[in-house]
């Protein structure tokens, strides 16, 4: 437990899942692009360093970015993590990159004898300060059992899944199930509502049968109050993330009509310009297809994710 740990990456999800791991008592070294959304992490017992290199004396470092391209970059392009001579032992991955793009990066960490853990999680920031995380983990099971202790602080259940990119599967299956899951909660909640069913009523009806779920319920807030401002997970992000399942849909020959007319459905969130927002936008855009003007309901609705 006297390992030294490097994160890099602090985005929403990143900078929540560094404070889970200072709040579980781990020292955590840490390194960001734009410095500022790394200090405030300082008061958590973080400690904050100038370059990627400085992190390359680990024992091991996270990564959390938003693209494959993002990963080679911060590991293998100029100043990075694996450009020096010193290089950690071992590099515990949590992005949602592609299993191609990830089995590209095994391949070189382990021709420098790094290590590599992929660890994608299921839960968006709020979720991750909530501890509730899932995180599936593939590579060496002796790797990922070495540590556990790390991967436990950040998540409320931590999986092995298998041998080398199969967590990447696991996430980009996830995460496309994620945007049909919107598209389709969106339908349904117009519908209902268009019938006149007060919106709140009919999430909290939802949330509370069979269909009800964490994600429904975590959402259930943005949806009754409209405040698309907070973000958790933007149109854009999502469209990679389905563009990530349907092409892996075709490699392995599997039909997806479902994930298909959703990806359209976010293509078209991306192309008329909503960028800094959240995906749950989608919501009012399925509205005024329907011709409804929705209005926010001033309603304290639950997100689940209080204990």
């Amino acid at each position: 437990m006297s390992k030294r740990i490097g994160w890099i990456g602090l985005g929403r999800m990143g900078e929540a899942m560094v404070k889970q791991l200072t709040q579980a008592g781990h020292k955590v070294e840490v390194w960001n692009r734009t410095r500022s959304k790394a200090e405030p992490l300082a008061q958590y017992g973080a400690v904050l360093v100038n370059t990627k290199q400085d992190l390359a004396g680990c024992d091991a470092v996270f990564t959390m970015v938003s693209t494959t391209d993002d990963l080679k970059e911060v590991l293998f392009g100029e100043g990075g993590l694996m450009t020096g001579t010193t290089k950690p032992k071992t590099l515990i991955d949590s992005s949602s990159i592609s299993q191609e793009g990830s089995a590209e990066i095994r391949e070189k960490l382990e021709a420098m004898g790094v290590a590599y853990l992929c660890a994608p999680v299921s839960g968006n920031a709020k979720v991750a300060k909530a501890g509730k995380l899932l995180l599936v983990a593939s590579g060496p099971k002796a790797l990922y059992e070495e540590n556990q202790p790390y991967l436990a602080a950040i998540s409320r259940k931590a999986m092995w899944v298998g041998e080398g990119e199969l967590a990447r599967v696991w996430k980009i299956a996830h995460n496309t199930m994620f945007g049909v899951i919107i598209q389709s909660l969106c339908e349904i909640t117009v519908l209902a509502e268009k019938a006149g069913i007060p919106r709140h009523v009919f999430l909290e009806s939802i949330n509370d049968s069979v269909l009800g779920s964490m994600y429904t319920r975590y959402k259930t807030p943005v949806l009754t109050k409209l405040n698309f401002d907070q973000v958790t997970f933007t149109p854009k992000l999502l469209l990679k993330d389905m563009d990530l399942g349907l092409g892996a849909a075709k490699a392995h020959g599997v039909a997806m009509p479902s994930a298909a007319a959703t990806r359209e459905s976010i293509a078209r969130m991306v192309g008329r310009g909503y960028e800094d927002i959240d995906f749950a936008v989608l919501l009012k855009e399925t509205a005024a297809d329907a011709g409804l003007m929705l209005k926010p309901e001033d309603v304290d609705v639950s997100d689940g994710l209080s204990n």
